[in-house]
């Protein structure tokens, strides 16, 4: 969930081979939410092809140990923290604050939520109204029927192209994803696994024809799918709910990341550094303590 809302061109491209099939969807509930896990036995249309990767070669492909800083709250100023990289949200930030990122040498990730509809943001007028759901829980959150993008002439993937326009205009190198899970939620439409990796993929696509790389935030399940789409992966509290590798989670985990040589940016917030720092280390995560309500209060990097 976007933690913040309480607190309220075509370049380098090309084409790989067609993924395999999507992992299904785990039963009962999530170890760190609770929550139910989806029903896949109803879809909305014939399923489409899942779309072919397309890989950006000239876009900005950050190393597996990249330092880094998280900031949605506000949009933050010089002096910056000496970090490689700050994920800082794609709206209230401008191409100035970009700018300065730049010149201070610092790499800028264009926040976006992309699963769900947000009343405040400027373009929440753009969304039918038959496309927003349940509420996920956070106030003017509510989760999008993203099987839209599966139809010709879709508007939610035009509304999410233009925020990817958006974010390459002011000029960011990357893009974080988040929210990409409606299908393991109650999100007042039948999504499947399927569906929600056909709007995930469509979107790192979209993103690397812009020029953007994309890092994928929520939907772990999927990993063995979609790390061949994303350059990188963001994460909140694996350490405290126990769900960070292949070996806590069976079939999947964040270090397939790490093995495909990407990096895994990792979050914990109720958690002291001496009770994860050693773990992500050793993961290769790039680990750091962060408040809660990514204001910038809190900075405590493992390494």
């Amino acid at each position: 969930m976007l933690i913040v809302a309480v607190l309220a061109l075509t370049v380098g491209c090309s084409s790989a081979a067609a993924p395999v099939a999507a992992p299904a969807a785990p039963a009962g509930q999530t170890a760190s939410t609770g929550k139910a896990a989806p029903d896949n036995t109803t879809t909305a249309t014939a399923e489409p092809s899942l779309p072919k990767v397309v890989l950006c070669s000239t876009c900005y492909h950050p190393p597996v140990r990249t330092s880094w800083n998280w900031v949605l709250q506000r949009v933050p100023k010089a002096p910056f923290r000496k970090v490689a990289l700050y994920d800082i949200d794609g709206f209230d930030a401008s191409a100035a604050t970009v700018a300065a990122l730049h010149k201070a040498h610092i790499k800028a990730v264009c926040y976006l939520s992309a699963g769900t509809y947000e009343n405040w943001r400027p373009d929440a007028t753009k969304f039918p109204a038959k496309l927003i759901g349940a509420s996920d829980g956070w106030p003017g959150e509510r989760w999008l029927d993203v099987r839209d993008v599966q139809r010709s002439g879709s508007p939610l993937r035009s509304i999410m192209d233009k925020r990817l326009d958006m974010c390459a205009k002011k000029g960011f190198d990357m893009v974080e994803l988040d929210n990409v899970d409606g299908y393991t939620n109650k999100s007042g439409f039948p999504l499947t696994a399927r569906d929600q990796l056909y709007y995930n993929e469509t979107l790192a696509n979209d993103a690397h024809r812009r020029g953007l790389s994309v890092l994928q935030k929520n939907d772990s399940e999927q990993i063995p799918t979609l790390v061949r789409y994303f350059d990188g992966a963001l994460n909140e509290q694996c350490n405290q709910f126990h769900e960070c590798t292949t070996k806590q989670n069976g079939n999947y985990g964040l270090d397939q990341y790490v093995k495909a040589g990407k990096p895994v940016f990792q979050a914990e917030y109720s958690r002291k550094t001496s009770t994860f720092c050693k773990a992500d280390n050793a993961a290769d995560f790039n680990g750091v303590r962060f408040a809660l309500a990514l204001d910038d209060s809190r900075f405590q990097p493992c390494r």
